[in-house]
């Protein structure tokens, strides 16, 4: 049966691969919709007496695609009756033999018979649709899809199963309570009842601030976990930048040669360390160039130095050792640095450590005892000493040790801008509220906070906003 709340695009069957393309073992054809039980079993010939329609859902059949008397190959068909499937539509999986050509046939024998290709997503649009999960789990699925790690694979998970909307359900409780005082108040104005003092009000405001910005500031973590956390590897020409890319993605991904500028542009790669990604940029030597192309490269390493939650400045320990003055020059440097970007992590790096003495050493460090806040570690990238020392210190500043199971984190920027605008109008309503505004007034803004949570997971909506979401899906999810 057709759901007619849905929009009408979206009430006919359709059917998608939801394994990838190619030669295999086995390939999976999704499909959902009102009439595609029905229409398998025209298809279908089990090797039992009972026809689909009248199967159970949830059940698993055996038998063979056939086109007329011609037997197409021998498969599996899961059963899926509404309400109870991943769409809350009927849905069937067929997995047959992965030969291309069965693949064709069985696709066109269901678009010949009034099932058409689903759009990228469009089974996770219809789940959303049928309230089988808000957008916000929905957009989860996708993450959950993409992940490469544990920990990108923990908070995806946490967030299909509810964790981040059932925070933001608590959320607009509190908000709920807080407009439903003001409406009262409203309700009552000619009166002059007031239902809660003022106190009353800046309590529950207090508590909604305190949540958004919880959440809010969990993006950068949640983001770094999605994203991977990026490191940029910076410093004089020649320091080593390249040569520790190497070492740690243990590979030659950039050439590495004693010509300075040799590096023009930035250079990515990521590894992954205790679960966590970490996107390392080998950038351009920081130093005056009159090469065009070279300055470009140098502008770049300072954007990238912008982007970066870590910043590794490598410095030549035998340059260091030589010339005096490249200790002050460089605590200058990370000062300046730290002064204007506070809240990243900066890790001095005294590369080449091979090339002076341990005493020599040791004495070279110590001239970095001044700086505060930033981290020093030596190490010879070119031997590959210290550079688990260097994985080790990440993992400690930048991952694991700032995670905590069941932590609400925020990954998606379209959450987070709805949270901060959020924010914004919970903050307008505080002031308002101290500044003795009158209940009308205040209730405009705390509605359009609720608004924005309301945008998170759906409950406002838009075609453009789902068409925009959804686009960026699989075909077959």
């Amino acid at each position: 049966m057709k759901n007619p709340s849905l929009p009408f695009k979206y009430r006919d069957n359709i059917i998608a691969p939801a394994t990838p393309p190619g030669t295999g073992a086995i390939s999976v054809f999704r499909l959902s919709g009102p009439d595609v039980i029905e229409i398998t079993d025209r298809f279908f010939v089990p090797k039992g007496k009972k026809k689909l329609t009248e199967a159970e859902g949830h059940t698993l059949h055996f038998g063979e695609l056939r086109d007329g008397d011609e037997v197409v190959d021998e498969v599996l068909v899961a059963v899926f009756k509404a309400p109870k499937s991943y769409t809350g539509e009927n849905s069937v999986e067929i997995s047959v033999h992965a030969s291309p050509y069965i693949q064709k046939r069985v696709l066109e024998w269901f678009l010949d018979h009034g099932v058409r290709m689903a759009e990228p997503g469009e089974f996770t649009l219809r789940a959303f649709l049928n309230r089988k999960m808000d957008l916000a789990q929905a957009e989860a699925v996708a993450d959950l899809i993409a992940a490469e790690t544990p920990w990108q694979h923990r908070v995806a998970m946490q967030q299909l199963r509810g964790g981040f909307s059932k925070k933001l359900k608590e959320l607009r409780d509190r908000m709920v309570e807080f407009a439903a005082l003001m409406e009262l108040e409203l309700d009552f104005a000619e009166e002059d009842v007031e239902f809660a003092d003022r106190r009353q009000f800046a309590r529950l405001l207090d508590e909604i601030k305190s949540t958004l910005r919880e959440l809010t500031e969990g993006y950068r973590t949640g983001n770094a976990i999605k994203e991977g956390i990026p490191v940029a590897i910076t410093g004089e020409p020649n320091t080593g930048k390249s040569t520790l890319l190497n070492a740690l993605l243990n590979e030659e991904k950039a050439i590495v040669t004693d010509i300075p500028g040799t590096t023009r542009d930035a250079i990515e790669d990521y590894i992954i360390l205790n679960g966590i990604k970490y996107r390392f940029i080998d950038t351009a030597g920081i130093r005056e160039a009159s090469d065009r192309v070279e300055q470009i490269g140098i502008a770049r390493t300072f954007e990238k130095i912008k982007e970066a939650r870590v910043v590794l400045l490598l410095v030549d320990a035998a340059r260091l050792a030589a010339d005096s003055r490249l200790c002050a020059d460089t605590i200058r440097r990370l000062n300046e640095w730290k002064k204007e970007y506070p809240d990243k992590i900066f890790i001095l790096t005294v590369n080449k450590s091979d090339l002076v003495t341990p005493d020599r050493l040791e004495r070279l460090l110590s001239c970095f005892n001044a700086l505060k806040g930033i981290h020093v570690i030596h190490m010879s990238a070119k031997r590959k000493e210290g550079v688990e020392r260097l994985k080790e210190l990440l993992s400690l500043l930048a991952g694991q040790g700032t995670l905590k199971p069941g932590d609400v984190l925020v990954t998606n920027a379209r959450h987070y801008r709805a949270l901060k605008e959020a924010l914004e109008s919970v903050r307008q309503v505080e002031e308002g509220l101290q500044a003795g505004l009158s209940t009308d007034l205040l209730a405009v803004d705390i509605r359009d906070a609720l608004n924005k949570l309301g945008e998170i997971t759906g409950e406002i909506t838009t075609d453009d906003l789902l068409d925009h979401i959804f686009q960026n899906f699989c075909i077959g999810k």
